[in-house]
C-alpha cells in the first residue's frame, strides 16, 4: 500500500511540473527531416557524407580504415549540426533554419 501511495504522490508531483511545450521556429521541419532520415535507414547510399579528400582526388585508393574514419567524421559533423539546429529551435532562435539546412546538406537521403 505504501508503494502505491508513493507512486501516486510522485506521479502527481511530476504531472504538476510538466510545462506545455511550445514549438520553435524549426520544430516541424526538424521532425520531417528526422522522419526522412529514419526512413532512409535501409538505403545503403543514404547517410552523412563529406567532401572528397585530396587523396581521393589524386587517385589514391582508400583503405577500409580511411573509409571508416571518414564515415565517423561525417556522422559526428552531421550530429553536431542537427543538434545545433535543435538547440537553437528550443531557444526560439530562427538561426535553426540555417543549421538545419547545413545538416540537410550533409546527409544523402537517396
Amino acid at each position: 500500500m505504501k508503494r502505491l501511495t508513493t507512486a501516486l504522490a510522485v506521479s502527481a508531483a511530476l504531472s504538476l511540473a510538466i510545462v506545455p511545450a511550445h514549438p520553435g521556429p524549426c520544430t516541424d521541419a526538424i521532425a520531417q527531416f528526422e522522419t526522412a532520415v529514419r526512413q532512409s535507414a535501409g538505403n545503403p547510399n543514404a547517410g552523412p557524407f563529406a567532401p572528397q579528400s585530396v587523396g581521393a582526388q589524386t587517385g589514391q585508393e582508400p583503405t577500409a580504415a580511411s573509409l571508416a574514419r571518414a564515415r565517423k567524421r561525417a556522422q559526428k559533423a552531421f550530429d553536431r549540426e542537427l543538434g545545433r539546429a535543435k538547440r537553437l529551435d528550443t531557444r526560439g532562435d530562427t538561426r535553426c533554419n540555417a543549421a538545419l539546412a547545413r545538416a540537410k546538406d550533409m546527409y544523402n537521403l537517396h
